[in-house]
């Protein structure tokens, strides 16, 4: 398998600020971990507003990460001038997801012209131990902001 091009060579500064300064974002309190192209890692710190009851992170909260996860790693993939917004995600939960932070990381499976495909993994992260919970499919629209 060949590591794709990212076709802006600023990809990680870019995806950053972009997804840092949305207010959804900026509530979460998550950072990125990695960035590479058609890849995107982000850590969320465990915070008590973001759990249910006995402090499991709630299930809404793991969504939102994954999708937060699948479209940084699609926005990798974009040229310059170009943004995308979430067309669909799909979040199976497979376990509780407790711990001192979760991890979430995507990965493009197919990128398009005007749609891209990624998914996300979401663990659960308990000191150096790290728990499969949520999986998700994520698919962004691609908009051109050059074009009227």
């Amino acid at each position: 398998m060949t590591t794709p091009i990212a076709p802006n060579p600023d990809f990680a500064s870019i995806v950053q600020a972009a997804v840092l300064s949305m207010p959804a974002a900026q509530f979460l309190g998550f950072d990125f971990g990695a960035l590479a192209p058609g890849e995107a890692e982000i850590v969320q710190p465990y915070r008590p507003e973001l759990t249910q009851h006995n402090g499991f992170f709630q299930g809404g909260v793991l969504g939102m990460l994954a999708d937060f996860a699948g479209g940084s790693a699609a926005g990798t993939m974009l040229p310059i001038g170009w943004v995308n917004m979430t067309v669909d995600y799909t979040v199976k939960i497979l376990a509780p997801a407790k711990g001192d932070k979760v991890i979430a990381r995507g990965r493009v499976v197919k990128a398009g012209a005007t749609t891209t495909v990624a998914a996300a993994d979401v663990f659960a992260v308990s000191g150096e131990a790290e728990r499969l919970c949520a999986t998700a499919l994520v698919t962004m629209r691609n908009i051109d902001l050059n074009k009227p």
